[in-house]
């Protein structure tokens, strides 16, 4: 799917809307454990890691899609920043990563991006994949969507994009089929067209296993993770299970 979307991916995100509202949260996580040298897991086309450099951050990045890292590398030559990046997935990461001179003193897994983990043994390899990149005391910063109230409301809908670039505009839709496994197929469609022309549609699709508030907590403290605290979404409220559209978690590598 991510592969197939790299393309238009910046084009579906308002990365300054995003950027203005998510990084003086994340700058915040970081300046708490005093962070320098950080991993974007999941990465995508790198610029929540784009825009961090740019902040004074020695940031990496990395994604299993490779066209996605294509963007990214592509995104930070445009920009002219010094961001590394690699084409690596969960479970992936501390061996592409091995050469590093030190451990990272922070993690960020953003974008709903464990959810595609799809049996609980992969995201226990994921979660010890991420404490190995880190220091004692580091930082793990996941953004999730709330599945706790998504499959209690039976929430199918996210709210549409648009994009305009002259005289061309894309509409990108988004909704979930809820299987009867307890997988969710996440549904994309791209509609497009130019000046009043035909809409064009393209539909891609992933499977997501929903990953609820208490496992994701159990999962953690079983790899090591303690400090941990929940979030609605960063502007720091509180997260409520009820309510929240996402879960943000923080956690810290414990030392003993």
């Amino acid at each position: 799917m991510y592969d197939d979307f790299s393309a238009d991916y910046d084009r579906f995100v308002d990365w300054p809307a995003r950027l203005a509202v998510e990084l003086p949260f994340i700058e915040r996580e970081l300046q708490a454990v005093n962070a320098r040298r950080v991993l974007d897991a999941a990465c995508g086309t790198g610029m929540h890691a784009i825009a961090l450099t740019r902040l004074r951050y020695a940031v990496a990045g990395a994604d299993l899609s490779a066209r996605m890292i294509e963007r990214a590398r592509a995104n930070a030559a445009a920009g002219g920043v010094d961001a590394h990046f690699k084409t690596a997935g969960f479970g992936q990461l501390a061996q592409a990563f091995d050469g590093s001179t030190s451990p990272f003193d922070a993690l960020l897994c953003l974008g709903n991006s464990l959810p595609h983990l799809l049996t609980p043994a992969d995201l226990a390899v994921a979660l010890r994949d991420f404490a190995a990149c880190l220091r004692p005391g580091g930082l793990l910063l996941i953004q999730d969507r709330n599945f706790d109230a998504v499959l209690a409301q039976r929430k199918r809908w996210m709210g549409p994009q648009a994009h305009r670039e002259g005289e061309t505009e894309w509409l990108f839709l988004r909704f979930y089929d809820f299987e009867p496994n307890g997988i969710v197929t996440f549904n994309l469609v791209t509609l497009r067209r130019e000046g009043t022309g035909a809409w064009t549609q393209h539909v891609t699709a992933t499977h997501l296993r929903p990953l609820r508030q208490a496992e994701l907590m159990v999962a953690l403290s079983a790899t090591g993770f303690g400090a941990v605290t929940c979030y609605g979404d960063m502007s720091g409220t509180l997260f409520d299970p009820e309510t929240s559209e996402n879960l943000i978690v923080t956690a810290k590598l414990e030392t003993g």
